[in-house]
C-alpha cells in the first residue's frame, strides 16, 4: 500500500471518532480541569479560555492530528475553534488528548480569536499526569500516559499570556517530531 494513502487512511479513522464534541464533553472536561490542581487556579484568574475535550493524533512517519473545541471568555461561551497539526518526523501510533488554554488578559485572547492562531513548535504544554507534572511541547515529542482524569494534578503559568495543558485520554503514540498547532476560531452567531 502506497505509504501517503496509508497515512490518510490512519489520520481519517483517528479523526472520525472524534469529528464533533457533545455539550455534555466540554463540561465534563471543564470539570477536569477544574480539579487538576494548578489548571483550577488558572479559571478564576484569566481573562478567557479555550477547551477541546478530544483531540485524536496518529502517525507514521507524517503525522496529524485534530480537534474541535470551545472558546469562553468569564465563563461565557463566545466562539468555536478547531486545531489542526501537521508533524513530520519519526512517528508510529496514535493517541487521543485534552487540552486547554487559558488566555491571562485580553491581549492574550484577541490574539488567539483573530482568526487563525498558531503555536509554533517551542510552545510548550503541562501534561496532567496522576501524581505529577511534565513539560511536553505541544508538537508531541515524548510519549506517555497518563493516570486517571480524577487523580490528575498540575504546576504551570503563563507564557507569552497563554497557559496550555493537556491531559491524554488514551493510546500510545511514540515520536520525534516537529510541528506546530494552528488553531481557527469562529464567533457564536
Amino acid at each position: 500500500m502506497n505509504v501517503q494513502l496509508r497515512n490518510l487512511l490512519v489520520l481519517s479513522l483517528l479523526a472520525f471518532p472524534f469529528a464533533g464534541a457533545l455539550a455534555d464533553d466540554y463540561t465534563d472536561t471543564i470539570k477536569v480541569f477544574r480539579g487538576a490542581g494548578e489548571s483550577g487556579q488558572f479559571f478564576n484568574k484569566c481573562y478567557g479560555y479555550a477547551v477541546f475535550p478530544t483531540i485524536g493524533k496518529g502517525g507514521f512517519v507524517v503525522g496529524g492530528a485534530y480537534g474541535s473545541g470551545r472558546v469562553y471568555t468569564n465563563g461565557v461561551y463566545v466562539g468555536d475553534s478547531s486545531m489542526t497539526q501537521v508533524t513530520l518526523g519519526w512517528q508510529l501510533g496514535g493517541q487521543a488528548y485534552s487540552q486547554m488554554i487559558f488566555f491571562e488578559n485580553k491581549r492574550a485572547f484577541d490574539e488567539f480569536t483573530s482568526g487563525n492562531f498558531e503555536f509554533g513548535v517551542q510552545a510548550t504544554a503541562v501534561a496532567i499526569t496522576a501524581g505529577a507534572s511534565a513539560q511536553a511541547g505541544t508538537t508531541g515529542t515524548s510519549a506517555g500516559a497518563s493516570g486517571t482524569q480524577h487523580s490528575a494534578k498540575t504546576v504551570a503559568k503563563y507564557s507569552k499570556g497563554m497557559a496550555i495543558f493537556t491531559v491524554a485520554k488514551g493510546g500510545l503514540m511514540y515520536e520525534a517530531s516537529v510541528g506546530g498547532q494552528k488553531f481557527s476560531y469562529t464567533r457564536k452567531q
